[in-house]
């Protein structure tokens, strides 16, 4: 299994995939100062095989946050990724109502996207190996 990680300056996305084009086992996000945390869990849970790391802000603190956890981290290209995260986010919950005639780039989704990030980010890693 492969876990996407997308970190920021104070959270950071996550999303458990198998292969690209499945439905992620799970998606999440996690404030930084707990992210340590939440990986044993998730990795207590479930077996990760490798963790893809998005390469952008604070991906060398949350390397360190890997490696203390012994988890073997590929570092991906995370371009375009929050903007094609809405996309994929919209994709997966509609909008509604007067929303849905409203054209898809003009709307902002009702809460952060870093969970769909991290999953193209590990959709992107699969695709590249």
């Amino acid at each position: 299994m492969i876990l996407g990680l997308d970190p920021g300056t104070r959270k950071c996305g996550y999303a458990l995939l198998e292969s690209v084009g499945s439905a992620p086992i799970l998606l999440g996000i996690a404030p930084l100062a707990q992210l340590a945390s939440a990986l044993e869990t998730i990795v207590r849970v479930h077996a990760v095989d490798i963790v893809a790391l998005g390469r952008g802000t604070n991906s060398a603190h949350v390397a360190t946050i890997l490696a203390s956890l012994g988890l073997p981290h590929a570092l991906v290209d995370e371009r375009e990724t929050t903007l094609r995260a809405r996309g994929r986010f919209f994709r997966d919950h509609p909008p509604r109502g007067w929303k849905r005639l409203v054209p898809r780039g003009m709307l902002l989704p009702d809460r952060p996207v870093d969970d769909y990030a991290a999953l193209l980010i590990a959709e992107r890693y699969l695709t590249d190996i």
